[in-house]
């Protein structure tokens, strides 16, 4: 456990690539296979589970520390972080326990799920005074379920590739699948992953393969596309579809439906198990979409999408309400061969034949775009949200299947539509996290409302329609964290809310109607794009305007 949390430690303070990577190959080199298991799992993005209540942790450690509530949450306040709060505020410790992560994990933290609050508070006390402060913050982040820690996989197959001296792509083939919560990390599995031998072992026949990933296009004028990309000939281009990718594996006479987080989601989309009917050997990369029967030109909203993720049950008016399809675009196995290293063209080929020969009401295929000039899809890419999709997919005619965001040995291109934007007011402001805990980085934004004269006579009001945080540079974070505690009007708990003062253009990729909203309106994925200090408060975006951008979108009739 101790070299996991001086590992954790230092992944969270370095910004540097290398540094990161040169501290993940120190612990795999020297850690025993079973905590190198567990790491791994983290590291690559396993979730650990939370096995005692926020609760129940927040009054141990208050009662631990001898603090009275007041002062605990105005020490949380502070720090913004509430395992690093505890690991502070804690007594010395009273050991140095040696044991390493694996059995942490499996023989203390693990058999705390469950327990009565009378007897969680005993084991935990215990667990924090074995360990120094570093290794409490870590162990309370993974009892609480809230680790996280600035690695990517990429980095983590990177290092374990360069201990063991093998190529990261047989790697990230074998790491496909590894943080599925189906399977405890074990010694053997951590094993496999580095093993040398030449023999590929498939543990399930259902893994899927690596997905490989797109990059942002940002260019956006038809003749310097030309020079940087030659001629759209070279390219298959496709509608960039707003659903959820995912691999459809048929191997073994079952089939699996993955999500590009690895995600397994079989039982999910249950009219998917048509799928079945594909041979074995087939793996298809693809959309998952809402459409609505088979003479709809589009699909439906993401939002719609949305009603169907996380629900635990699937009733029957989900599902006749949100029927999904699976829109087909990359063919990586066909008959148990790996066609990833062919031409894209040929395995499009190939796809288009194997869903014209499985009339499957829930499989389709991705259609080509064919233009004659840049100019020309330039065009089309502007009817994108009439159509309910977000661009364009640039494909490689002549490229393989890659694995993850590389430009090595293919490109994918994602030529997006500019978001949606507004002029917002900040009304609220809280405090970030880590790092930023001491500067108000999480912000509130409205727009104005008119009411009715003649049902809500009165003057106009600023009406909060989305939360962002992201999009400022440093420097711009502080200053707006000035101007909030000067401009403070009331403090409830960590939030506050301001003087409107501060205009910011706030941009978005999807709008819809939400009466959980006060405004009625709700934005998918807001991020500010820019401060405006040129525009006055009482000249910003109005609830119209969110009304026009939605109808715009031609979502409503």
């Amino acid at each position: 456990m101790r070299s996991f949390a001086t590992l954790y430690a230092e992944l969270d303070a370095s910004t540097s690539t290398l540094a990161k990577v040169e501290a993940l190959r120190r612990y795999f080199a020297s850690a025993p296979a079973e905590d190198a298991a567990w790491a791994v799992y983290f590291l690559a993005g396993g979730k650990p589970r939370q096995t005692v209540p926020t609760r129940v942790l927040r009054d141990t450690a208050r009662d631990a520390a001898g603090l009275p509530e007041w002062l605990f949450e105005e020490s949380y306040q502070a720090v913004g972080d509430l395992a690093e709060t505890i690991a502070h505020v804690l007594p010395m410790p009273e050991g140095d326990d040696t044991a390493g992560l694996a059995h942490w994990i499996e023989h203390r933290l693990l058999p705390l799920k469950g327990l009565a609050p009378e007897e969680l508070g005993p084991r935990l006390r215990d667990y924090w005074t074995r360990l120094d402060t570093r290794g409490r913050f870590l162990l309370t982040k993974l009892i609480g379920g809230g680790f996280r820690v600035g690695v990517s996989k990429l980095l983590v197959v990177r290092a374990l590739a360069e201990n063991a001296g093998l190529d990261p792509k047989r790697v990230a083939q074998r790491i496909v699948g590894y943080t599925d919560a189906r399977a405890q990390p074990t010694a053997e599995r951590y094993l496999a992953l580095i093993a040398t031998g030449d023999a590929e072992h498939r543990e399930d026949a259902g893994q899927p393969y690596p997905f490989f990933l797109a990059h942002q296009l940002n260019e956006n004028e038809p003749d310097r596309l030309q020079a940087l990309l030659g001629s759209p000939s070279e390219w298959i281009v496709e509608w960039k579809w707003d659903g959820i990718r995912a691999q459809v594996v048929k191997r073994a006479g079952e089939c699996w439906i993955w999500s590009r987080g690895e995600e397994l989601m079989t039982e999910r989309f249950p009219e998917l198990a048509a799928l079945v009917a594909l041979p074995d050997g087939t793996v298809l990369d693809g959309e998952i979409l809402v459409w609505r029967g088979e003479h709809e030109s589009r699909p439906a909203p993401f939002a719609d999408l949305q009603t169907r993720i996380g629900r635990k049950t699937l009733s029957k008016k989900v599902l006749s309400d949100a029927p999904v399809v699976f829109l087909a675009y990359d063919l990586l196995e066909d008959a148990g061969i790996d066609l990833r290293s062919r031409p894209h063209h040929e395995r499009r080929q190939r796809l288009d034949a194997l869903v014209a020969a499985h009339a499957l009401s829930v499989l389709r295929m991705s259609p080509e775009v064919i233009a004659a000039s840049w100019h020309a899809l330039a065009q089309l890419r502007e009817e994108s949200r009439q159509r309910g999709v977000e661009g364009f997919m640039l494909k490689a005619r002549t490229g393989p299947y890659g694995v993850g965001r590389t430009k090595a040995d293919s490109t994918w291109w994602k030529w997006k539509i500019d978001p949606m934007s507004v002029d917002a007011v900040l009304v609220y402001a809280q405090p970030g996290h880590g790092r930023r805990a001491s500067l108000y980085t999480d912000y509130t934004f409205a727009v104005w409302h008119e009411p009715d004269p003649s049902t809500r006579p009165g003057e106009r009001v600023l009406v909060p329609f989305a939360k962002a945080y992201s999009g400022l540079t440093d420097e711009e974070i502080r200053s707006i964290d000035a101007i909030i505690r000067k401009t403070t009007i009331e403090k409830f708990g960590p939030v506050r809310s301001v003087t409107p003062t501060l205009v910011m253009e706030i941009g978005f990729e999807g709008i819809q109607r939400s009466p959980r909203h006060k405004s009625g309106i709700a934005v998918r994925f807001p991020r500010i794009l820019r401060l405006r200090p040129d525009k006055p408060v009482n000249e910003a975006d109005t609830l119209a305007s969110l009304n026009a951008l939605l109808a715009n979108t031609g979502v409503e009739p």
